[in-house]
Order: structure tokens, then sequence, then C-alpha cells
């Protein structure tokens, strides 16, 4: 029986540290969590900035209607909503917007404001493969 023990403990000194099977398996399973995070992190950071376009659009429209209420017109660029304007009683209003919005990253394009004679507008902003449009 001591010799059984004496043999036992003698493998288990001899066993040390881990086999490169175990190794092996251990940086793949981290590998596999590493792509997952990854993919889920460009995932929502693209999610991030569609989401930050739709906002700054809206916030534009917004604008571009409170400078028609006071002014009786559309605003001929986006760049006049961030200067005070006296409408034709003399009334002065503004600025709307403190600045116009920069695009959400360097993929995306300059917001684009488009007047139309109706007296209807649209504003977009392209990037990453979606169009964001109002109205």
């Amino acid at each position: 029986m001591a010799r059984l023990v004496s043999w036992i403990r003698g493998r288990v000194r001899d066993r040390r540290g881990f086999t490169l099977v175990e190794m092996i398996l251990t940086v793949a399973i981290l590998a596999i969590l590493a792509a997952i995070a990854i993919h889920l992190y460009v995932s929502l950071a693209t999610k991030s900035r569609i989401t930050k376009a739709q906002s700054e659009v809206r916030t534009l429209a917004t604008a571009i209607s409170v400078f028609e209420g006071h002014m009786g017109s559309l605003p001929p660029t986006l760049g006049d909503l961030t200067a005070a304007a006296t409408n034709s009683d003399g009334i002065t209003a503004g600025p709307f917007l403190p600045s116009v919005p920069t695009p959400p990253s360097v993929n995306w394009t300059p917001y684009n404001y488009a007047p139309l004679p109706d007296g209807r507008f649209t504003i977009t902003i392209s990037g990453e493969g979606k169009t964001v449009s109002f109205p």
C-alpha cells in the first residue's frame, strides 16, 4: 500500500503545467471569443453612427422648420441656420443651430440639403451602405 501511495505521489510530482493540447484548445477558445466580441463591437459602432445621423437629420429638419416659421421661407443653405435672421417685421431670431453637424465619421458624406420649389425640402446623408433622409 505504501508503495502504491509513493508511486502515485511520484506521478503527481512529475506532472507539472499543461499539455500542448490543453494550451491549443485554450488559445482556440479565446480566439473564437475575441472574434465574436470584435464583430459585436463593430456592429454596435455602425448602428450608433446610423442613429447619430438619423438624430441629426431630425434636428436639422426642426431648425429648418423654425427658420421657415420665422422668416416665411426656407433657408437657402444649412449655414444660414447658424446666424441670426431678421424677418420682414423686423424681428430678429436665431441662431437656429449652434453649428451645422458634422457627419458621424469620415466615411459619411456631408449633409445634403435641398429646398424644393413647392416649399418642401429634403435632407440626406449617406455612409456605410446606408442612406438617411428626411422626409
